[in-house]
């Protein structure tokens, strides 16, 4: 399964918990509401799920699991003395056929 990118579900989260703050701060707003079914639906569509709460705690327990990419680590990083050669293409040094 193809995960979202990190940075795109923290911008997401935050903008629907912004969003939930100004409805807690004024429910009858109908701009305030838009807003946050909106952020809601977005957090729906880029975790996979049906309410926008399972989609936030989806959100949030993603954000505290995934693992760093390999590239990061210090012990992943191609190492200088080890820099693969080049292969020579099949024809190009063979002596066959001379």
């Amino acid at each position: 399964m193809l995960l979202p990118a990190r940075a795109e579900v923290t911008r997401q989260l935050r903008r629907y918990r912004a969003w939930e703050r100004a409805m807690l701060a004024a429910p009858a707003d109908s701009a305030v509401r838009s807003g946050f079914e909106d952020s809601g639906y977005t957090l729906c569509v880029l975790m996979g799920k049906r309410c926008a709460r399972e989609a936030a705690g989806a959100a949030e327990r993603y954000l505290r699991t995934t693992p760093t990419p390999c590239l990061r680590h210090e012990t992943c990083r191609p190492r200088p003395d080890r820099v693969p050669r080049r292969q020579a293409s099949a024809g190009r040094h063979s002596r066959a056929g001379r």
